[in-house]
């Protein structure tokens, strides 16, 4: 896992939002969602790619199979939005490779340091993307479940919850 975490900071340190990734990013999200999408980092918004790439794949593993029940495109938009919440406060590759390292070691009690916001923002990104998504009255209730639940690990059963969150781990 950390060979991969090593992986994962590289692909961070040196993304970049190519022509095909603005055409994909415009295929899927209206005009108010491209404007809130192109404020992640530019890190952020190729891991949100990365993620929608590996949930394609793993999704078409899953073919026929009623488990995921979202259609294709909104769990494309699903992938795009999961981590809007990190818009509140940026992360760059060397704050959040240190925050890895310090939940490492420190555990949940990183968590309790809410006042220091990339803390927040870190632990807390799926709550504050379901609160800010939630504010725009266009999204069903799955859709935002799927937002907020994206990093928990007490759900069980929810085949779409889980591709979600195997995507966003491997990207």
């Amino acid at each position: 896992m950390s060979l991969y975490r090593v992986k994962q900071f590289f692909w961070a340190v040196f993304s970049r939002i190519n022509k095909e990734d603005k055409i994909y990013i415009q295929t899927y999200l209206d005009k108010d969602e491209q404007q809130l999408f192109s404020k992640l980092s530019v890190s952020e918004q190729k891991h949100s790619i990365r993620v929608v790439k590996e949930l394609e794949r793993r999704s078409e593993m899953d073919k026929g199979q009623e488990a995921v029940a979202l259609d294709r495109e909104e769990f494309i938009k699903i992938a795009l939005l999961h981590d809007i919440g990190k818009i509140e406060r940026k992360l760059n590759p060397i704050d959040k490779s240190i925050l890895v390292i310090l939940d490492k070691v420190a555990g949940s009690r990183m968590r309790k340091m809410t006042n220091v916001k990339k803390i927040d923002v870190y632990y807390n990104h799926a709550e504050k993307g379901y609160i800010l998504l939630s504010r725009l009255d266009k999204y069903s209730d799955r859709f935002l479940y799927l937002v907020r639940n994206h990093h928990e690990n007490d759900i069980i059963e929810d085949r779409a919850l889980e591709i979600l969150k195997e995507a966003d781990s491997l990207s």
